[in-house]
């Protein structure tokens, strides 16, 4: 099978069969899906078990604001050399070292007994952890064709969401039956499950003996892929020469300000919820649940919306960025949550899972504009690049805003000041985001990266 399909890549024919395809990629979806589901489950844990190590280690916001930091900065860090390391060691084993380093780093919690110590432990799963979406978007760009990648995207970035909706639907009865520790070594041993299936299931396609002679057409059957096969024997691309490039800055720029705001949800939505309503243990379970099952929804969606336009004979390029900017203004009414929440707690609930669904959207689109400009050498470099953005803009926050102003307004007994002013950060950062993106890349331009690069 591998011969025949190495020979096939040098000349797919013209128009590749929509029908009669096999549907192997789908599986490879699931198994990025599968991951990208237990990475965020391993670091969700924490902000389910706060009030536990609150009591146990003393902790006040400026404590647990470090601690997180510690996580962001690892992950910035992590996030600029990973991607180099899964181009060079190839999407199977570098998803496979990241997945395996990370899941030891959750269990290692469990084995510490300071704040100094959950700060080394978060710090290592933030740099192996880091590897999970460059390893992600990489699999997504060798396994399909550009109208099915952002789709894919949506739906492996969905399974954020399903992390963070198992975490409190799991972490705090474990807490509450049998202690905290076991809810770090519980969560963290499912990435051993993950790495069989991962070995058993998954090579590239040109040594995939599961796939079809016509899928394998199919994924390549866009112009820039037609000698993708032989990737991995092409030259990498430094860094220093991509950040020339004005679309690696639209990228960097887009998740420096938006990554910090998914954070936010992910380490601090639990505590909200608890300060302003007063809830407790297994009582917070299911709205933290309902705001990450709303944005499944949302990553799914995230990927059909452009889909959707393509198929009206929009340009991709037009298509995603379109897709953006209606999604940037479904996260605005965030900065209603506290006013609608007086009135209900649920509906609290409901414009925050709406903003996160939203985030979701945007994300599974982004990713993808780095595959629409990017050759398939350079997508993990890029990819990491901008997630090391992202951890640094959340890094700022947590440091600049967060830290501060959360261990102020919590000495004066008005935290829910703090809250007010981060929805509104919230509600600003995408449309932010989108103009600047705009500015930078205005439009679809494919990059070269044997030519010089554009002013």
């Amino acid at each position: 099978m591998s011969a025949m399909i190495q020979t096939s890549a040098a000349a797919p024919p013209a128009a590749p069969p929509t029908t009669g395809l096999g549907r192997y990629r789908w599986t490879i979806c699931g198994l990025v899906f599968f991951a990208t589901t237990v990475n965020y489950l391993d670091r969700a844990v924490i902000s389910l078990l706060k009030p536990y190590l609150e009591v146990e280690f003393k902790w006040n916001a400026g404590d647990y604001a470090n601690i997180e930091i510690a996580f962001k900065l690892a992950y910035s860090l992590g996030m600029l050399g990973v991607g180099r390391v899964i181009d060079k060691l190839g999407t199977k084993i570098g998803y496979a070292l990241s997945t395996f380093l990370w899941s030891l780093a959750a269990i290692g919690h469990a084995f510490v007994s300071s704040t100094l110590g959950f700060s080394v432990a978060r710090a290592f799963l933030g740099v192996t952890e880091a590897g999970n979406f460059p390893a992600a978007i990489k699999t997504t760009a060798e396994w399909f064709p550009q109208k099915e990648r952002a789709l894919a995207t949506g739906i492996f970035n969905s399974g954020s969401n399903v992390g963070a909706i198992i975490a409190p639907l799991t972490v705090p009865l474990i807490a509450e039956t049998i202690g905290w520790k076991w809810a770090f070594v519980i969560t963290g041993a499912l990435g051993f499950v993950w790495l069989a299936l991962w070995f058993w299931l998954y090579e590239v396609p040109a040594r995939q003996a599961r796939l079809t002679q016509a899928e394998f057409d199919y994924i390549h059957s866009d112009v820039d892929d037609q000698a993708a096969a032989a990737i991995t024997t092409e030259p990498k691309v430094s860094w220093f020469k991509l950040l020339t490039f004005r679309q690696t800055w639209a990228f960097v720029l887009g998740k420096f300000l938006t990554d910090p705001v998914w954070w936010f949800y992910l380490f601090w939505l639990p505590d909200f919820l608890s300060k302003q309503y007063g809830l407790k243990g297994t009582d917070i379970a299911l709205p933290v649940a309902m705001v990450y099952l709303l944005s499944s929804v949302g990553s799914v969606g995230g990927g059909w919306i452009p889909l959707s336009f393509i198929k009206r004979g929009w340009a991709p390029f037009r298509a995603r960025k379109t897709s953006m900017l209606l999604i940037a203004l479904c996260v605005f009414p965030i900065v209603f949550a506290q006013q609608l929440g007086q009135v209900n707690m649920w509906l609290a609930v409901l414009v925050i899972g709406i903003a996160a669904a939203a985030h979701q959207a945007w994300s599974a689109n982004i990713f993808t504009t780095v595959s629409d400009m990017f050759p398939k050498k350079a997508v993990a470099s890029v990819t990491g690049i901008g997630g090391m953005a992202g951890g640094f803009g959340g890094i700022v926050l947590s440091a600049l805003v967060q830290k501060r102003m959360f261990v102020y307004y919590e000495s004066i007994g008005q935290l829910d000041k703090a809250y007010f002013i981060m929805f509104w950060i919230c509600g600003a950062a995408y449309l932010l985001a989108w103009v600047l993106m705009h500015f930078l890349a205005p439009r679809m331009k494919r990059i070269d990266l044997d030519a010089a690069p554009a002013a």
